[in-house]
C-alpha cells in the first residue's frame, strides 16, 4: 500500500469513527451532533462526542473529549509518547465546521504544528489544515519551561 492508499485510509477510518461517536452526542440545546475521532502515531483510535450542560460553560466539544479519552486511557506518561497524528471532527452541515478555538488550545497542547485536522460532514471529509495553519504561534508546554 502506498503512502497517499494509507492516508485515504486512515481518512476514511476516521472519518467513520467520528460518525458512529456523533451519535452519542448529548446536544439538547444547539441540537448539533459533532463526533470526532484521532489517531495516534502508534496507530491506537480514540473518539468523543459533544456533551452539553444547560449551563453551557460545561459543555465540551467532541475534540476535547476524543483527545481526553485517549489521554485518560493511555496515562500521561505512555500518551506524552504517542502524539496524535490526526483528528477528524463530523458535523451534519453542508459546511464543515473547524475547531473552535478552546479545543484549538487542547490541540497545542497534545499535538505538534504538523498534526492533520481533518473537517468533515456525514457524506465525507471536506478540508484538511496542519495545526500550526489553524493556530499559528500558539501557547504551548514550551512556554513555560524556565
Amino acid at each position: 500500500m502506498t503512502t497517499t492508499q494509507a492516508n485515504k485510509t486512515t481518512k476514511a477510518t476516521l472519518h467513520q469513527k467520528a460518525i458512529a461517536a456523533r451519535e452519542h452526542s448529548h446536544s439538547p440545546y444547539s441540537h448539533a451532533k459533532v463526533g470526532a475521532a484521532l489517531i495516534l502515531e502508534n496507530g491506537e483510535i480514540f473518539a468523543g462526542c459533544n456533551i452539553e450542560n444547560a449551563s453551557f460553560g460545561g459543555t465540551v466539544c467532541a475534540e476535547r473529549v476524543a483527545i481526553w479519552n485517549a489521554v485518560s486511557h493511555k496515562g500521561a506518561a505512555t500518551f506524552a509518547k504517542n502524539k496524535i497524528k490526526e483528528i477528524m471532527v463530523v458535523t451534519d452541515a453542508n459546511e464543515p465546521w473547524p475547531p473552535c478555538g478552546m479545543c484549538r488550545q487542547v490541540m497545542a497542547e497534545f499535538c505538534g504544528p504538523e498534526t492533520l485536522i481533518h473537517t468533515g460532514n456525514l457524506q465525507d471529509s471536506k478540508k484538511t489544515f496542519r495545526l500550526g495553519e489553524l493556530l499559528p504561534e500558539s501557547f504551548n508546554p514550551s512556554h513555560l519551561k524556565r
